[in-house]
């Protein structure tokens, strides 16, 4: 993808992603969320969703990246947000950092109160079945970085009933 720095590892199923994951990802409740980065389009804005959703909490860093209909990457602190996105020559349009998102702005300087891997179950069959999403809960909403079937999304309020929650933290006043 010519991001500096990115060197996904893509597991499948919600043991894997705890067993690789889950102490980090629980030690990040009670940080606040500093800062954010996607991957827009120069030309129109639009958000390249392919690209992983890099996530910053008090100086520690994370990158989430889905892909295919059900592996996940988490990275930690090797994506360079700074440095231009290379290789796209080819292509008509030109990816770049972007620090300007309306569904992840209300969240800056929010303290997370809890980390859950969010795993797809519904009663009926489903393709999607068993795709985990990680949902970060702050105090006034919840985020969510979800499996868009070979790509990333960004959904935010409460998550579909379909979704078994495999609570990680749970900081104060969380729950």
């Amino acid at each position: 993808m010519g991001i500096s720095g990115f060197k996904p590892f893509f597991l499948t199923g919600v043991e894997a992603i705890r067993r690789a994951h889950g102490s980090r990802l629980a030690k990040l409740t009670g940080r606040r969320l500093t800062r954010f980065a996607l991957v827009r389009f120069a030309e129109d804005g639009d958000w390249f969703a392919d690209c992983p959703v890099v996530l910053d909490f008090d100086g520690i860093q994370m990158e989430v990246c889905h892909s295919k209909f059900d592996e996940l990457s988490i990275g930690w602190g090797t994506i360079d947000t700074t440095a231009t996105v290379t290789g796209w020559e080819w292509f008509e349009l030109t990816p770049q950092w972007s620090h300007s998102d309306e569904r992840l702005e209300p969240f800056i300087d929010q303290e997370l109160r809890e980390v859950t891997l969010l795993e797809w179950r519904p009663a009926g069959r489903d393709l999607a079945a068993g795709t985990v999403a990680l949902e970060f809960v702050f105090a006034g909403d919840r985020l969510r970085i979800a499996n868009g079937l070979d790509e990333n999304r960004i959904e935010t309020g409460a998550a579909q009933p379909d979704h078994i929650r495999h609570r990680l933290g749970c900081g104060p006043g969380g729950g």
